[in-house]
């Protein structure tokens, strides 16, 4: 079989034509999936470059989970904060209330206000000052020293386990003890008058008492809000994690794990910020002033932790930010790359349109000629 020959005119008629062929269907394929490079073999530097870009937007777009996640985790302690500090503030008044009641149990007032506290040298040793509140005695014995002041024999009665009676120095200088429940509240031991009265204290049997039903009602208002603190406490967390109840969180704000944020938890239900039960329901102004002292620390540990979480939240807010920016700035250098222009990819379809027309009419010419060599032939 032998080869069939072509005319050159006829061969590069055909070539021009085949290669617009190629060309149509590069440009119908970048016009139908919008994108100039489809494959490494069109262009292997940009295909690998957007490859590379777009994966690591792929990577930061997932970790935008986490860190929104992190943001709702914040809030939602900050929230609980928000709450919290209202409860407080709500069994301070509850405390006020009780404070402004009158207390109808058992008191004693020392005669002697001003107290400095020391008594060195002016107590014989071993000596005792004791106070009883009818079943228990506190016993301060001096020790003839500086030792023997005033808030030693105040930590004596109070330190006193099972002891219905509570000690305090007065605001207006004086040794003020206040019975717990209806109990008398009986001074003795074996100091002298005169080493008593060093403390405003006078040998003797107070009146016993009645409880004050108003601080008894106040007491349990004051230990239901207790409770509900411990419980708004346990309920401030998000996707399991609670910074209100212990709980730590990590935020991890790159790729490869080396940018991140640790935030501490806190314990923030009602032991945890050191608001007791109302002790002996409220009945003397010391276990008020007591409980008055811990809702003012635990309001200061509140407001300060919100202070923290509020900066926490800020930078994670930034880097929520910044993270969104910067997988735009990626896809956007990606897309750059391999995406084709659409109207430069139409003007081109229509050229080689244009081409192919042109060329197939160039062809038909060519065969014509060859035919009329053969009509000599004829």
């Amino acid at each position: 079989m032998s080869d069939i020959i072509l005319t050159a005119g006829v061969r590069q008629n055909l070539l021009s034509l085949s290669n617009t062929a190629d060309l149509l269907a590069s440009t119908q394929n970048r016009l139908a999936t919008g994108r100039k490079v489809n494959t490494a073999l069109d262009n292997p530097i940009s295909f690998f470059t957007s490859q590379s870009l777009n994966n690591r937007a792929n990577d930061l777009n997932s970790l935008l989970d986490s860190i929104s996640n992190a943001t709702q985790t914040l809030d939602a302690a900050n929230n609980g904060i928000t709450s919290l500090t209202k409860l407080v503030q709500n069994a301070q008044s509850i405390a006020q209330q009780a404070l402004s009641s009158t207390a109808t149990t058992a008191k004693f007032t020392g005669t002697v206000s001003s107290l400095t506290g020391t008594t060195a040298g002016t107590f014989v040793a071993a000596n005792t000052i004791t106070v009883n509140d009818g079943t228990t005695t506190a016993t301060f014995t001096a020790a003839g020293t500086a030792a023997d002041t005033v808030q030693a024999f105040i930590d004596a009665v109070n330190n006193t386990a099972n002891l219905n009676v509570k000690a305090e120095l007065g605001s207006d200088g004086r040794v003020l003890l206040e019975a717990t429940s209806t109990n008398t509240i009986v001074i003795a031991g074996t100091a002298t008058v005169a080493e008593k009265a060093q403390f405003g204290l006078v040998a003797g049997t107070t009146a016993a008492g009645t409880l004050n039903t108003t601080r008894s009602g106040l007491a349990t208002q004051f230990d239901d809000v207790r409770t509900q603190i411990t419980q708004l406490a346990a309920d401030s967390g998000f996707n399991g994690v609670n910074l209100l109840n212990g709980d730590g969180l990590r935020v991890v704000f790159n790729e490869t794990a080396t940018s991140r944020l640790s935030i501490t938890g806190v314990t923030f239900n009602a032991t945890g910020l050191g608001i007791a039960a109302a002790t002996n329901t409220l009945q003397t102004d010391k276990d008020i002033s007591d409980a008055l002292a811990d809702l003012t620390s635990a309001l200061t540990s509140l407001r300060q932790q919100s202070s923290n979480f509020g900066s926490s939240l800020s930078v994670v807010q930034t880097r929520q930010d910044f993270t969104k920016s910067t997988i735009s700035t990626l896809q956007t250098g990606a897309d750059k790359l391999v995406l084709a222009d659409s109207n430069l990819e139409g003007a081109n379809l229509l050229a080689l349109q244009t081409r192919q027309q042109l060329s197939t009419t160039a062809l038909s010419l060519a065969v014509q000629s060859d035919r009329n060599v053969l009509s000599l032939f004829g």
